[in-house]
């Protein structure tokens, strides 16, 4: 067996408040072991056969929507993607780990789509932006709360869904997968 992370979106902001205590009873209930959760924003770590995880992200959106109506992007991660959303972020170390952000996204985005993306955000603020494998790495420079760049401009101008968390908090995620 090995561990994973599931890393849900839209979970404990705008809205869509879920104790971590019924996000673990949910997924007990279908079956995953070794199920923890890490800070109060939909990231359950969980144990699993080594092999292809296709269908799991599916899955999971699916109990989410079925048993909390709530619509939510899942992102299942390795230890080693873990490791590389803070190791291969160039932002990490430079700006302060609560500013600078992994986005972990549905596939690999185009370069193109990427690229259009940070010419855009250029011309909109401060943030600096870097492709990674199946991510892209942010640094919010003078905030998240006063950025003009959202998770859904991302999405929109990459074509893919996703969500994001910090330096601190995947440090915290990947220290609990060890």
């Amino acid at each position: 067996m090995a561990r994973y992370v599931a890393l849900f979106g839209s979970i404990n902001v705008g809205g869509n408040r879920l104790s971590m205590a019924d996000m673990r009873w949910a997924f007990e209930r279908e079956g995953l072991s070794g199920i923890e959760t890490v800070i109060a924003s939909g990231n359950l770590l969980f144990d699993h056969d080594e092999r292809p995880l296709d269908g799991l992200e599916d899955l999971f959106s699916h109990v989410m929507l079925d048993r909390f109506n709530i619509r939510s992007f899942v992102a299942v991660r390795d230890r080693a993607a873990i490791a590389e959303a803070v190791e291969g972020n160039p932002f990490t170390g430079i700006g302060k780990d609560n500013l600078v952000h992994t986005m972990f996204l549905e596939r690999q985005p185009e370069r193109a789509a990427f690229d259009r993306l940070a010419a855009d955000q250029a011309m909109r603020g401060l943030e600096k932006l870097a492709i990674g494998e199946r991510s892209i790495y942010i640094d919010f420079a003078n905030g998240v709360a006063e950025s003009k760049l959202t998770g859904a401009f991302i999405e929109r101008r990459l074509g893919c869904r996703g969500t994001a968390r910090n330096v601190r908090s995947i440090a915290r995620i990947l220290s609990k997968m060890s």
